[in-house]
Parts: structure tokens; sequence; C-alpha cells
């Protein structure tokens, strides 16, 4: 039975430990938002019947193209592109030359008939046979047998008159429609020139045969301009937020068409929202998983940072849905109302800053999904705004030591800050608003500022105890001289009370100067020789005008008493549920360091003994502040006992005390460089040296008589 209660305690410790948890944490922190906020982002799903009338004025729930009107519009902006002609120059010397073969014909068939005295008939006939079909069929037998009579140089003159006027007016553009028009002025032109009045009938059937259409219809220029027009056309769009059809309205086909192209009758589809909720979810996780695995800088455990987060995450969300349910009562920006700014004062406080920014932004995205309703749209910027200014500014506030006062004011400057940007927020959208509402909106953001502070004064407590935490505000309160365990310390060892703020401060430098927790080391500091107040004469800092009892021991019982102020220390922290950070420091400050002078006084005897029977238990120092504290500690006793410490004496005892410890192989178990060590040798001899000034010597009233003066 015990056997199996112990496997199973530890399993759930390899689980805890283990790359279980986060995937556990991950899904389950992802399950939840999507199933919150896919409540505010699913289709909007209308029972409406074609023809019937709406009971309720009806919105676009977000832009969409509407193709059928567009191409609608596309069709009628090509309809109205006119047909595009093109002036074809070619033509005019196509008909100039077609002119010259005429007469060229004419001139060579009179040419064969004198050379074969052919008659008139046989000329024509010959004449006819060498022009073109189109030519004869314009071109009437009086009209030939006019050119054929005609002498050389009266054919001539006639050409250049014909090719004249053919070539003026088909220089310019002659549509289809006003071909005969075109005609009629050649021949007109015609009449202006010298052409022998034998050959002016057969002149102006060859000019009104030669003119022809120039100005013709091109269809890949039509073509090209009507997809010009198409494509300037703009899409025919159903805004976001537009009406589609109002109160009491018939819904005929085109108002059908709408509300069925904007998803929003029965049957619309809900995998667009899903699959957008699961990328955008995606790149939460994304992110966090980033941070947890390359960012992750906390006093905490991996693991155990990030079920703190994801159970403060889940609290701020489930508050927020709760929230956002009153919405049904047309509460106007309840939004308001969401104490945003506690989830992310809570992880700053308990695991770090940069994790509470990037909270605030994706508590801001999902907050402005819950809270949309009554907006166009799936987001509600204007509330997401809100809730990113608010948090931030609960987090900016919070400074580095955060007493309880300081997470009060912290709420006060968030309600402030959520007063000032709701004023900011309504001028700028230049919304008109009664007094009565804007009264009510400074009273929902006062209200979440400060139940955003109530609320984490009020869960601290719960999530330091049960995953824990030694936040910064539980150090401070423990650094309280008021405590009882100090004021044991200061009343029963005052001696070990002023050595313990020496160590103290010592610590506390040398450990903000490598990055470790200085405020841990302090209060660390503080209680680390507790242990001593069981044999307080046992101890040369509190044996004030009283012997040594070590005078009186044997070295092996004084070794004893020494040592066991360590393990002593650890249990009356114990006793009183210290911090098992505090508890580790008094066990470990001395590691299995060597207690040399009764080590060599028992030498000295002819005892027979052994080095590891004069070494403190242990275990070595586990942390960066515990090791430290164990140099300052060392540090500390020594330059106390100096006579007449200096800067150079002071160097070279810290340099020698930790190159000691390293040696003896007190720092095995700590994470500290060798860089850190030295950074730590510097910051201490600067502190010491600010604390053991050196004395300057004042002339008292009685010159024999001189008084120190620090």
């Amino acid at each position: 039975m015990k056997k199996t209660k112990r496997n199973g305690k530890n399993r759930l410790i390899r689980m805890k430990n283990g790359k279980i948890l986060p995937v556990m944490l991950y899904t389950a922190i992802s399950a939840l938002m999507l199933v919150l906020l896919f409540l505010h982002v699913r289709p909007q799903s209308l029972d409406l019947d074609l023809f019937s009338i709406s009971e309720n004025t009806i919105y676009a729930p977000a832009t969409v193209e509407d193709q059928k009107a567009t191409a609608a519009k596309k069709q009628e902006a090509r309809e109205e592109v006119p047909d595009q002609y093109t002036l074809k120059k070619e033509y005019s010397d196509n008909r100039v030359d077609l002119v010259a073969s005429i007469f060229d014909i004419i001139k060579e068939v009179k040419k064969e008939s004198a050379e074969k005295d052919k008659g008139e008939k046989e000329q024509i006939k010959s004449a006819e046979e060498k022009l073109t079909s189109d030519v004869t069929d314009f071109l009437s037998h009086e009209s030939v047998k006019s050119l054929l009579k005609a002498s050389d140089g009266e054919l001539s003159m006639t050409q250049d008159s014909v090719i004249t006027a053919v070539n003026d007016v088909m220089s310019e553009e002659i549509p289809a429609g006003k071909l005969e028009e075109a005609k009629e002025k050649a021949a007109k032109e015609l009449k202006g020139n010298s052409v022998p009045s034998k050959l002016k009938n057969a002149a102006n059937e060859i000019v009104r045969f030669a003119i022809i259409p120039n100005y013709v219809y091109d269809p890949d220029k039509t073509e090209q301009k009507r997809q010009e027009a198409a494509d300037s056309v703009q899409q025919v769009q159903i805004k976001q937020g537009q009406i589609l059809v109002e109160e009491n309205q018939l819904i005929d086909r085109e108002v059908y068409r709408k509300l069925e192209l904007t998803g929003l009758l029965s049957g619309a589809n809900i995998y667009k929202p899903v699959g957008g909720l699961l990328l955008l979810i995606g790149l939460f996780i994304a992110a966090l998983v980033y941070f947890f695995e390359k960012q992750h800088k906390s006093r905490l455990p991996k693991n155990k940072s990030l079920m703190l987060f994801s159970l403060i995450t889940a609290i701020v969300l489930i508050v927020m849905e709760v929230i956002s349910l009153f919405q049904e009562l047309e509460i106007s920006h309840i939004g308001y109302l969401v104490p945003i700014a506690m989830g992310v004062m809570l992880i700053k406080l308990l695991i770090n800053e940069r994790l509470a920014i990037l909270a605030s932004m994706i508590l801001s995205i999902c907050g402005s999904m819950m809270f949309n309703q009554g907006v166009t749209g799936t987001f509600n910027y204007e509330i997401a705004t809100y809730f990113l200014i608010s948090s931030i500014a609960g987090i900016l506030f919070l400074g580095k030591y955060n007493r309880r006062s300081k997470i009060l004011q912290a709420g006060l400057f968030v309600s402030f800050v959520n007063i000032v940007v709701m004023f900011t927020l309504q001028l700028i959208q230049n919304t008109a608003q009664s007094g009565l509402e804007m009264g009510t909106y400074l009273i929902m953001g006062a209200v979440s500022g400060i139940g955003s502070s109530v609320l984490v004064l009020g869960l601290m407590p719960f999530f330091e105890s049960g995953f824990g935490i030694l936040s910064t505000m539980k150090l401070i309160e423990l650094s309280n001289p008021n405590h009882p365990l100090l004021r044991k310390i200061l009343t029963e060892t005052p001696g070990t009370y002023h050595h313990s703020v020496m160590v103290a401060n010592l610590s506390e430098a040398a450990c903000e100067a490598v990055g470790a927790n200085g405020l841990l080391a302090r209060v660390g500091a503080y209680y680390h020789d507790i242990g001593k107040t069981k044999r307080p004469q046992y101890f040369i800092e509190n044996q004030m005008n009283i012997d040594n009892p070590h005078d009186k021991l044997s070295p092996q019982l004084s070794k004893n008493i020494i040592i066991s102020h360590a393990t002593d220390g650890a249990e009356m922290l114990k006793e009183h549920k210290m911090p098992k950070e505090l508890v580790d420091i008094a066990e470990q400050h001395h590691g299995t360091s060597l207690l040399k002078f009764f080590y060599y006084k028992a030498k000295e005897k002819g005892d027979q003994t052994t080095e590891e029977e004069f070494r403190y238990p242990g275990p070595k120092p586990q942390s960066k502040e515990a090791a430290i504290i164990s140099v300052a500690d060392s540090v500390e006793a020594a330059v106390r006992s100096m006579h007449n410490p200096n800067p150079e004496r002071i160097e070279k005892l810290v340099r020698g005390i930790i190159s000691d410890k390293l040696q003896d192989g007190q720092f095995d178990e700590c994470d500290l460089t060798l860089k850190e060590l030295n950074i730590i040798a510097k910051t201490l001899c600067e502190t010491l040296k600010g604390i053991f000034h050196s004395r300057i010597e004042y002339p008292d009233a009685n010159p024999k008589q001189k008084v120190k003066h620090s």
C-alpha cells in the first residue's frame, strides 16, 4: 500500500517537472480560449424566408465583396465604351497606286493597239481584260473608250488630278457612314483641276471608285479600352455595419441574396471563424512557448511559472466572460468594469515583468472579442485599447519593491489612467454622451482599478502558499525589524544582529552586481545566524564584558556548539514556517567549510582527529544568493577583526577568502562563474571601503585627550 502511494507520488513529481505538464497546460489554456472566444465570434444565424417580413433591422457583420454586383458593374462599364476606330493611312497609298495602275494599263493597251493596229472594240476589250473586275464593274465602257482615245499628255494630266484629289480626301478620316460625302468632296476638288472636258466623266468615276473608308473599326483597341474600363471599376462591397434590411421590410430576392452572401442565413459557415480562432490562439501559444523556453527568467522553475501563469490567465478570462454576460442586459460599455490589471499585476509580482506585458497583449485581444456586442465586427478596438493601457499602467507603477501600500497605490493609479483613457476615447470618437453615461463610465473605470488592487492583495497569499512562492512583497514583510524572529536576534544577540545587518548590506550589493536576487540575499542574511540565539554567549560578537566560554571547553565540544548554529537556525526557521529559500541560506551559508581555529587547536593538543570531524555538515551553497552570503559572512567577520583596515588590506583579505572557498570546493554546487566571483570581490571591496573609511582626529577641549569620530 505504502509502495503504491510512493510510486504514485513519484509519478506526480515526474509529471510536474517533466515535459508532459507544459503540453497539458498549453492545451488546457488553448481549449479555454477557444470555447470562451467562440461564443462571441460565431456567425449570427437568422431563420428567414424569402418574401417574409424582417422583424428587426439587420446589419452586415463583416465587409464582403458582392461579386455579382461587381460583375454587373464591370459589364455596364464595358458597354459604355464605344467602338474604337483607327485611321488607316496606308489605304491612301494603296488607292493612289491603284489609280496609277489604271492609267498605266490604259497607256499599255494604247501602245499595243498602235503596234498591232487594233480596232476600237478590241482596244476596249483588251483594256477591260487587263483591269480587275471591281474596276470594270465601276468604270463604264464610255469612260474606258474616252481614256483610250485621249493622248498621253491628257492621260498624264488627268492621272495627276485624280491622284491629287484621292490623296487629299483620304488624308482625312473617312468613316463608312461618310463615304458618299468624301466622294462628293473629291469630285468637287477634281472639277477645280485642269482635266480635259472629254475625260472629266472618266476621271470622276475613277475618283469615286478610289475613295474608300479609311477610318475602320479596331477590335483589339476596342477590347483594350473596354477592359480598362472594367478594370477601373471598384469592387462592390457590402460594408461592415451596412443595413441589409430594415425593420418591417420585405425580404426580396436581392435582400435575400445579400443575407446569404454575408453568412447570416441558417447553416452559415462556421469553419472560417473557428479556423481564424485556432490560428490566433496558435500565435498566443507560440509566443508563450518562446518566452518560457528562451526568455524565461524567474526565481520559480519553468513548469511552476507556466502553471501559475495558466491559472491566473484562466481566472481573468472567466471573470471577463462572466461580466460579458451582462451585455445581454444592454448595459453599455460593461467591459470598463473588468479588473483587467489584476491578472498582469499578479503575473508581474509572482513571475516577472516581461511575461506580464505579454499577458496584457493577449488578454486585451481576448477582451476585445468578448465585449464586441453593439459594435460592427468581431473586435471591439475601443475596449482593447482600454484594457491594454490599463494593464500596462498597473505593470509600470509597481516598482522593484512592492509593499502592500504600493499595490493599493497602483490600483488608484490604474483608476486614474482608466478615467483618462475613457475621456480620450470619447473625445477621439466625437460621440455625444450624457452626463449620466459619462458618470457611469467613470465609476466603472475607478472600480476596475481599485478592484484590481484589492483582488491582487486577496489572491496573493493563496498563490504564495499554494505555489511556495517567495514574492518581493513577502520578502519585504520578512525584513521588517518588528518580525518576531528579528526581534529575538536583536534582543538576545545584539552583536549577531549587527553582524547580520552588515552581511545583508554586503551580500545585497554583490548579488545585484551579478544579477542575482539582492532582496532575497538581504533578508536571508538577516536570518542566516538565527541559530546563534540558542547559545549566544558562545559566539564572539555577543561576548561583551564576559570571558570566552570556549577557553574552558575542549575543541570537540566547541566545534559542536559552533557547527550546530547552522542546523539549529534551519530548524528554527522551519518551525516558524519560514520560506524554504531562507531555510536553505541558514543551512548552507557555511557549506562544508573547515573550522580551522578549533581544528588546529585540537591538533596542538595532540588529539587524534581529522578535518572531516571539524567541517560543517553542509550542504554546500546551492544558489548564488547562498554562496554570496557565505562569502560576505566570512569577509565581514574577518574585516571586523582587522586592526586599522585599509583598502589594500581589505582587498587582499576579500580575494583571499574567495580563493580559499573556491579551492575548498564550496562553490561547486552553485552556478557562480569566475567572472562573477571577480565582480563580487570588487563590489565587496567597494562596500567595505565605504563602511571602514578612514577616521579623522578632531582636537578636543582637553589637548591631552583625543576623540575619534566616524
